[in-house]
């Protein structure tokens, strides 16, 4: 382990010193209703009020000390020359799956001719409507180009990048650099691919544990850090366990200091996309949960003994085997809603369990989950809260917002 990478995540609630998120931009007014699923969205935010809710979110963070970075900065400096530049828009195109040939050639003709680096990626995140382009003449035409359609992109926009716990997750001083769920999301982990390669303080810096060429996909609300020894890996809608397999054996093989993963096995639906959505980390002893993915959910110990995992389902109570892997006498597991039904539908919709630890006991939290918040309340603990009624229309908490890059050792 080393304190000197620009990398350094061991723990889900030690003190949080650096953090990256993304201010949503255009790309929010890219959604329109007949293709919310498509882009995967329940509805569609009004962007200056979240706006604002983001950054009184950012706001906050820095009220405690917190060092805030910006996705769309860090992305625009990785390109610091114009051939890692030009390289960038032609590598943007080639997965942005356009139709044809010569809005293609229209479209890079546009984005070379962006001169500000920041503009050129928030241009890239919000997509590129028909409607921005000039019209091709007939005899210019190839046959896609002549194949009409009423979708009004030729570029999808990507209005999930405010969530920037998925593309890419912090793991000790590495980064898995996902593989995302759908072609939606994939092309968001271009910018991670960026910054860790040519960011003058990132790039070249940062061993990577998973790559987003693999073929099986994984996403950050999936990869916790409970400690320095103990991750937790979440088997859900969005992450296959071969993902989960790639992943722990390149964790061990970078020897990073981890010694075992905890793999959580849940319903795979919407609801509970990830395992950061029914499942974080408060305090050095408590935990949130959404009580509906307790009945069913199975947890797997696995270890890396002789150049292979080792994999053993573990049985039990939950609480005790978090204690027992944490090293502490006793676990809470804090409900979210309580144990009332409805309450806790409807607040783990709202991300009442997607809470950002930035301290031991020091929890951001959207305060529109008042049930739950009164419980972390009664337990000790000092919430931050923030406003988000546009913002978790995408389906996201305060831990989906948020990427850190450092924490205080605990």
């Amino acid at each position: 382990m080393t304190t000197q990478a620009p990398i350094h995540v061991y723990s889900e609630i030690g003190r949080l010193k650096k953090v990256m998120l993304h201010r949503p931009g255009k790309e929010i007014e890219n959604l329109v209703p007949d293709y919310l699923e498509r882009l995967l969205f329940d509805d569609i935010p009004f962007l200056e009020d979240a706006q604002k809710e983001h950054d009184a979110f950012a706001q906050a963070l820095r009220d405690e000390g917190v060092e805030v970075l910006y996705l769309e900065d860090l992305a625009a400096e990785s390109l610091h020359t114009p051939e890692i530049r030009e390289q960038f828009i032609d590598e943007y195109l080639e997965e942005a799956n356009i139709r044809g040939r010569q809005t293609k050639a229209a479209i890079r003709e546009l984005l070379m001719s962006i001169k500000d680096n920041k503009d050129l990626v928030e241009k890239t995140m919000a997509g590129v409507q028909k409607a921005e382009l000039p019209e091709i003449p007939e005899d210019a035409k190839g046959l896609t180009d002549l194949v009409e359609s009423d979708y009004p992109f030729a570029i999808d926009p990507m209005p999930n990048l405010y969530f920037t716990r998925d593309p890419f997750a912090t793991i000790g001083y590495g980064v898995s650099l996902n593989h995302m769920f759908s072609e939606t999301r994939n092309r968001e982990t271009i910018y991670g691919k960026y910054i860790f390669t040519y960011h003058p303080e990132y790039g070249g810096k940062v061993p990577l544990v998973y790559n987003r060429t693999e073929n099986t996909r994984i996403e950050g609300g999936d990869e916790l850090v409970l400690s320095k020894d103990v991750l937790a890996v979440g088997i859900s809608q969005r992450t296959d366990a071969a993902s989960i397999e790639k992943l722990l054996t390149n964790i061990f093989r970078e020897n990073l200091g981890f010694k075992k993963i905890l793999a959580f096995e849940f319903a795979n639906n919407r609801k509970f996309m990830h395992l950061d959505t029914v499942f974080t980390m408060v305090d050095y002893d408590k935990f949130t949960i959404h009580p509906e993915i307790e009945d069913d959910l199975k947890v797997y110990s696995v270890t890396y003994v002789d150049d292979d995992l080792k994999i053993k389902e573990e049985h039990g109570d939950l609480a005790e085997l978090l204690a027992e892997n944490l090293g502490v006498e006793k676990v809470e597991l804090i409900r979210c809603g309580g144990e009332n039904r409805v309450a806790a539908g409807r607040e783990q919709w709202n991300d009442g369990s997607n809470t950002l630890t930035i301290a031991p006991g020091v929890v951001v939290v959207y305060n529109r989950n008042t049930i739950t918040n009164a419980i972390l309340e009664s337990k000790g603990l000092r919430l931050i809260k923030i406003h988000g009624s546009e913002l978790v229309r995408g389906r996201g908490g305060p831990r989906c917002m948020s990427m850190p890059f450092e924490r205080e050792d605990i």
